[in-house]
């Protein structure tokens, strides 16, 4: 009878060995938390990191390929050096029979674009392969590297993944602006600013990177680098009041502005025009 208490008595305290305390529970949650919020935060930085690689490795080094093109044929990308008209592709335009350079250009039909293959998704502008110069052999020709791009013959796309893990690819092409189209800067009619770096494919958080490190704070209407389609300060009231948020964000999915926030989605991309020195 004894040695059966004696039994029991070590299985009741067996059982209540059994199973975590409050405590071990909270522990564990709180290292599960840790973890996933350094994952969060890791991809976070790493994505990060990959914005500014393509600030660096890719649309500085276009713009420095620009700036040596200029200097060694002192003319601007598909310029005539006979007739200049500090235009990119001027030397078409010319051909088209636009006006000369340096009158009033607010009313004149620009050139088309300069890339190479063919013009970026999103743009405003066209690029015709068999009419226009191809931004590859313009550089090649000049002896100008170029960045390495996405691949050899591909120097002028870069691919990336979007925020949901979707490859996106930026193209950069280039081509003239011409002024505002009235005098009042409320009612003004085109982008502006002259001969610029055209950049497709990017998704509206990697626009906003950018123009925070090219301007300091991401408005999509001012500074060199803005929104293709948003005119300079119109419409404002007052005219020199405060810019513009960039409007799409990476919950949208691509095509759309639908908010919809599915993380299967690929995402948004916005067009973006970035002013040259030349």
């Amino acid at each position: 009878m004894t040695t059966s208490l004696k039994h029991r008595g070590r299985f009741h305290g067996a059982s209540r060995q059994v199973g975590f305390t409050l405590v071990e529970l909270a522990v564990v949650l709180a290292v599960i938390g840790l973890i996933i919020g350094a994952v969060a935060i890791g991809k976070d930085v790493q994505r990060n990191a990959e914005y500014t690689k393509i600030k660096n490795k890719f649309i500085d080094q276009w713009e420095q390929a620009y700036n040596q093109y200029y200097q060694r044929t002192g003319v601007v990308l598909g310029d005539s050096q006979t007739q200049p008209q500090n235009m990119v592709n001027g030397e078409r335009y010319l051909a088209g029979g636009g006006v000369r350079s340096g009158r009033d250009m607010t009313g004149v039909t620009p050139p088309n674009a300069i890339c190479r293959g063919a013009a970026g998704q999103g743009m405003a502008r066209t690029f015709d392969p068999a009419a226009d110069p191809n931004l590859r052999d313009l550089m090649t020709r000049t002896g100008i590297r170029m960045p390495p791009g996405r691949a050899e013959g591909l120097e002028d796309r870069y691919v990336y993944l979007d925020s949901n893990g979707n490859p996106q690819e930026v193209q950069v092409c280039f081509q003239w602006n011409p002024p505002l189209g009235d005098a009042s800067a409320a009612n003004a009619v085109g982008d502006g600013m002259g001969n610029v770096m055209v950049i497709t494919g990017l998704t509206p958080d990697l626009a906003r990177a950018l123009d925070q490190m090219i301007d300091g704070k991401p408005d999509e209407r001012e500074g060199r680098f803005r929104r293709q389609g948003v005119l300079n300060n119109a419409g404002g009231n007052p005219v020199n009041g405060p810019g513009q948020e960039w409007q799409a964000t990476n919950r949208d999915q691509i095509g759309t502005n639908n908010d919809r926030n599915l993380d299967e989605d690929q995402v948004a991309i916005v067009t973006a025009i970035y002013r040259m020195n030349q």
